[in-house]
This record gives C-alpha cells, sequence and structure tokens, in this order.
C-alpha cells in the first residue's frame, strides 16, 4: 500500500469511526421510532414528512452542489489564494440561502394548499407536518455545504460528529413522548408527531452554528466584507458544474419519491417497511463508502488539477478493492440473517409481526445490494473530481427511468419487495454504464483486478455463512429474553467475521493487512508509490 493510499484509508477510517457513532445512535433512533410509531399510519406520516427536508439536503447539502464545490474551491485556491476563496463562498452562501428560504415558503404553503385534496389519513397527518419540518431543509442544506468546503481543506472527522446531534435529539425526544404516551393511555401519537418536529428544527439550528465555528476556526468562513454578486464569477462556474449534477440528482430524488409514493399505494405497511429497512442498510453506507468517497473525492480533484490521471486510476482501484472486502460479507450477513436481525430490532412496542413479515422480502434485495450502493459513491468521484458532470447524469437518467418502470411491473407481485428489487437492478446497471464508460477513457484501473476481489470476498463471506446454522441452538440455551438473543447474534456475528477474515486471507486477499496497517503499524516517511494490485 503506498503512502498516498495510507493516508487515504486512515482518513476515511477516521470518518468512518465518526459516522458510525451517528449511524449507530440513528439505528437506536430507528429502533424507537418502530417502537413508538409502530408501522402503520403513524409512522408513514412522518416518515411521508420528513423526506422532504431530507430530499433537499440529498439534493443540494450533500448533492450536486457540496460535490461540485470541492474541485472549484481546491482549484481556486491554486490559483488565486484563500482569500478569492473566502469572497466566493460568500456568494454561494448568499445565494443558496436565498433560495432555500424561498423553497421553505412554498413548500411549506402547498402542503396547506394540498390537505383539503387528500383523503388517506396518514398522508393529511404528513402534509400537517411538513410546514413545521421544511425549515430544517434550510438548516441541513447549508450543513452539507460546509461540510464540502471542510473536507477540500483535509478536515473530515470533526464535520462528520455533527450528525450525532439530530439522533440525541430525537432519541431524547420519542423516549420521553413514549413515557408520557403510555401514561396518558391515548391511542393518538400526533402530539408527539409535532414535539419531534421541533426537536428536529432545534438540533439542525444547533448543528449549522457548529459547522460555521468549525468554518471561522479553519480560515476559511466566508468573507462578506466588499460582497459583490455581480463580480463573482463562481456563481456561472459552478452553475456549470451543478447543473448536470443537479438535474440527475432531481431525478434521483424524483424516483425516490415515486418509490415511497407507490408504495404507498400498497398500504400503510410498505413505507415503513421500505424506510425502516433503509435505515438498516444506510448503516455500511454510510460508515464506510460515504466515508471513502468523501476523501478520494478529495484526493482525485488534487489528482486531477495536476493531470495526474495514473493516480485518479489507482484511487479508483484502491476505492473498489477495499468497498468489496468490506461490504459483500455485510450483504451475505444481512441476506442470511435478516428474519432474526430485523426480529431483533424492530419487533417491540407498537411494531407487530405483520409489520415485520412486510419489512422482510425489503431486507433480502436491498441487502444484496450493499456492495452495489457503496460501490456507486467511490466511482463517482473519478468523474466529478474532473468536473465531469454530463455522463453521469445521463447515466442517471437512463436507470432512474428503468428503475421506475421496473417498479410497476414489480411492486404487484412482490409488492414492497419488488420497489426494492427494482431499485436493486437500476443501481446496478448504473455502476456498470460507469464503470464501461470510465474503461474507455483510459482511466488506468483493471477489471479482471476489481472481478477477482468481489470473487475473492463472496468466496470468503459464503462460507463464512454457515455459522448461521449455530443461531437457534445459542438461543435456545441463551433463555433470557431478549438479552440472550442479543448475546447469541453478536457471538454469531463475531465468528461470521472472524471466519470471514481468515478465509480471505488465506485466498490472498491484501486488504486485512491494508486494514491492519492502520491500526498497528508505524508509518514509514517517504513519498515512494508501489503499484495497486
Amino acid at each position: 500500500m503506498s503512502t498516498r493510499q495510507h493516508r487515504i484509508l486512515k482518513s476515511s477510517m477516521g470518518v468512518a469511526f465518526a459516522t458510525l457513532l451517528s449511524r449507530l445512535l440513528g439505528l437506536v433512533r430507528v429502533m424507537l421510532e418502530a417502537m413508538v410509531l409502530g408501522g402503520g399510519a403513524f409512522a408513514s406520516a412522518w416518515q411521508l414528512a420528513f423526506m422532504v427536508p431530507n430530499l433537499f439536503r440529498r439534493l443540494l447539502g450533500e448533492g450536486a452542489l457540496g460535490t461540485a464545490l470541492i474541485p472549484v474551491i481546491t482549484h481556486t485556491e491554486a490559483r488565486c489564494g484563500l482569500m478569492q476563496v473566502r469572497r466566493d463562498l460568500s456568494v454561494v452562501f448568499a445565494a443558496l440561502g436565498v433560495l432555500l428560504a424561498a423553497i421553505v415558503v412554498i413548500f411549506s404553503i402547498g402542503a396547506r394548499l394540498l390537505v383539503p385534496f387528500v383523503t388517506t389519513e396518514y398522508s393529511r397527518m404528513a402534509l400537517h407536518l411538513l410546514p413545521l419540518l421544511m425549515p430544517y431543509a434550510l438548516f441541513i442544506c447549508l450543513i452539507g455545504v460546509i461540510g464540502a468546503i471542510l473536507n477540500s481543506r483535509q478536515v473530515f472527522f470533526l464535520p462528520a460528529l455533527g450528525a450525532l446531534l439530530l439522533n440525541f435529539f430525537l432519541i431524547g425526544g420519542l423516549a420521553a413522548g413514549f413515557l408520557r404516551h403510555l401514561e396518558e393511555n391515548t391511542d393518538s401519537l400526533w402530539p408527539l408527531l409535532e414535539k419531534l418536529s421541533l426537536l428536529v428544527l432545534c438540533s439542525g439550528a444547533l448543528q449549522l452554528a457548529l459547522m460555521l465555528w468549525l468554518l471561522y476556526h479553519k480560515g476559511v468562513f466566508p468573507a462578506f466584507r466588499g460582497f459583490s454578486l455581480r463580480h463573482s464569477r463562481v456563481l456561472g462556474e459552478l452553475w456549470k458544474l451543478v447543473l448536470p449534477g443537479l438535474i440527475g440528482g432531481a431525478a434521483l430524488q424524483v424516483s425516490f419519491v415515486v418509490d415511497r409514493l407507490l408504495a404507498a399505494q400498497l398500504g400503510p405497511q410498505a413505507v415503513p417497511a421500505l424506510t425502516y429497512t433503509d435505515r438498516i442498510i444506510d448503516l455500511p453506507i454510510g460508515i464506510f463508502a460515504l466515508s471513502l468517497g468523501s476523501v478520494l473525492m478529495a484526493n482525485m480533484s488534487r489528482a486531477a488539477a495536476h493531470n495526474d490521471i495514473t493516480t485518479m486510476g489507482e484511487d479508483l482501484m484502491f476505492g473498489l478493492r477495499q468497498v468489496y472486502f468490506a461490504c459483500v460479507p455485510m450483504a451475505v450477513f444481512v441476506v442470511v440473517f435478516r428474519e432474526p436481525l430485523m426480529r431483533l430490532m424492530f419487533l417491540r412496542g407498537n411494531f407487530t409481526t405483520a409489520d415485520l413479515a412486510a419489512a422482510g422480502s425489503v431486507a433480502m434485495f436491498y441487502g444484496a445490494g450493499i456492495p452495489i450502493f457503496c460501490a456507486q459513491k467511490v466511482i463517482l468521484p473519478a468523474f466529478y473530481a474532473r468536473k465531469e458532470m454530463k455522463k453521469p447524469l445521463y447515466v442517471s437518467l437512463l436507470c432512474i427511468t428503468v428503475n421506475i418502470i421496473l417498479n410497476l411491473i414489480l411492486m404487484w407481485p412482490l409488492r414492497q419487495g419488488g420497489i426494492a428489487l427494482a431499485t436493486l437492478l437500476a443501481a446496478l446497471l448504473n455502476n456498470s454504464l460507469l464503470l464501461w464508460l470510465l474503461y474507455r477513457e483510459g482511466l488506468p484501473y483493471r477489471p479482471r483486478v476489481l472481478a477477482a476481489s468481489f470473487a475473492r470476498a463472496l468466496g470468503a463471506a459464503l462460507p463464512a455463512a454457515g455459522v448461521f446454522y449455530l443461531y437457534p441452538t445459542l438461543r435456545e440455551r441463551l433463555t433470557l429474553p431478549i438479552v440472550g438473543e442479543l448475546f447469541a447474534f453478536l457471538i454469531i456475528l463475531g465468528l461470521f467475521c472472524l471466519l470471514y477474515l481468515v478465509l480471505c486471507r488465506l485466498f490472498g486477499g491484501r486488504e486485512p493487512g491494508e486494514m491492519l496497517q492502520i491500526f498497528y503499524s508505524r508509518h514509514r516517511g517517504g513519498n515512494r508509490e508501489t503499484p495497486v494490485s
């Protein structure tokens, strides 16, 4: 492993650790949501309403704008210095703030106007909640853009910790609300949904304040003195880069919304089944793939600024190998062990066995797609770092169209499982087309080596999954309710991970050793690069 790759992996592991804390708390939050809100109308209302500000977070905060901003900042600093970067950021923040404020007002008013035309109970509740939640879109989009700015300064760990706040606020609100709900012995959870919405706003405001402090501390706070929209070129440059990604991101979010709206036609259990399972799958994507992708984006942008295509190819190879090594066993684990996993996490309180059954097929298809979903986060920086936005856009539009068509075909025989399968197939097509385009463009990576890495990970994970047959015996012997099941689960998980690592090493995999270097080996100086295989 080269010095550069050591730094990439070490930085991504730091982000992954911070994200792990956030996502584990998020998992606790989701488990509380399932216990308190159940898998029916109240859960559907909350998830449909919260979907809208999250849509803008993905589109503007963590999507095209944040992605385009990294190479723009990197190139501007190399050409004109840090002060010009700060002036450009003042223009970006002013324009984005006005745009987001207009979005909040339009969607809040629109939700109120739509209420009389909606018939289902959970849809009406969602529209009533939306004006309370929409200001969060302003906070979280600015937070996402600030995170991209800090990533360009090689600051990864602290921005990732900020996401803990939302989970802290909602976990406290759900726990307190549930206890009060039990005391009052009422069937309505509407007052709790209103309080949760206010807690979301409080967490967003506090997180934004902390991120602004980080900008100031790192010396990249926007320089508003002498502010002028007319004399800044950054909006025009960003517009050219962002527009293709914005169209692709908007289409992707339209596809996500279509998924949820189609699922809502299948009954009140379908949306929670997709959402709760998606939160489980989001754990490995957020912990590993997004962390690695954000570090690769910063490193590839610097390589692209120096027209170093060889380094970009090596980084892509390295990133995909690490994704396959970490995510293929996760996929096998979730697919094989999905029923005990879902039961252990969600089957309590207002979440019933019928809700659990509705989520089973979703977990199978989403789980199988973990390596595919994660690989996409590593492949896209190879385009975006070169300011190549149009080709991913065209591929995205094609795959979104395929996804919607497959939804309509598969949702009726497989219900919500069909929607999950359509997402998996569309993501597989997307990755295949992107890698084919990179190969045609001459980016130096070796598909056969990547295929061998994937096959080695799968060949080690499948035999390791045999330990799952021990789970029923362990669960019977550990007779304590819930705690015994949890201990049996953790024992099986530990055995699976140990056996997978041993088999992967026996099959000649380099990745376990590369991971161990981060924790145990002393970093040896020098800039000598070694080939990637």
